[in-house]
């Protein structure tokens, strides 16, 4: 299962109906996550027919108060609905950069590829994967060559705006969510790149 909550929906979750950039981006980091790279997704095939469940489960209404230690969820929850997807299966195409004044004397590129993909293939995490919501557990593994999207062949058609990523690296700028028009093509979302949604020739 996954939910890629919708940002505009405030009461009850809803997903998106693809996975978002930023939760490829957190699987990705999930199996490999250092400061001296910077994930970038650049396609997100979707191999299953997209198929939604809904159901309610108690959320919290507040977060806990840093230092208050006689919080209690019990009596600060409501139901709430959650529209999500089932049966997911996605393939993720990506690449990394190093980041500029985070990298030491002795990393370079190869090094992080051997890496990730030594943890990808042992199964290795820094946390659970998941897919939107932290329940929804991800199994990761190295794509089989050959897989086809579920709707290749069938063209272009649009997702609406869809959540990127937070950008919060931009000098004298608070940290904001930035979106872009997305859409399908025969069954693979393709990601802009990062400075092309940015904008201003952000890198």
């Amino acid at each position: 299962m996954a939910c890629f909550t919708r940002p505009e929906m405030k009461v009850e979750r809803v997903s998106y109906e693809v996975m978002t950039p930023s939760a490829a981006r957190g699987v990705l980091e999930a199996i490999l996550w250092k400061p001296a790279i910077r994930w970038h997704i650049h396609e997100i095939a979707v191999l299953a027919p997209v198929r939604w469940t809904s159901f309610r489960r108690n959320e919290v209404n507040s977060k806990a108060t840093v230092g208050k230690f006689d919080y209690a969820a019990d009596e600060d929850r409501a139901q709430r609905n959650t529209v999500a997807l089932r049966d997911v299966d996605y393939v993720i195409t990506a690449s990394f950069t190093l980041v500029p004044g985070k990298t030491g004397p002795e990393d370079n590129a190869r090094k992080f590829e051997d890496m990730f993909e030594r943890r990808l293939e042992r199964g290795q995490s820094f946390h659970a994967p998941y897919l939107g919501c932290r329940e929804f557990a991800a199994r990761v593994e190295p794509a089989e060559r050959g897989l086809l999207p579920h709707e290749s062949g069938q063209g272009r058609r649009p997702l609406g705006l869809m959540f990127y990523d937070f950008v919060f690296d931009v000098p004298g700028e608070p940290v904001r969510p930035e979106f872009f028009q997305a859409f399908l093509e025969d069954g693979v979302l393709r990601v802009p790149p990062r400075a092309q949604v940015l904008g201003g020739g952000v890198p």
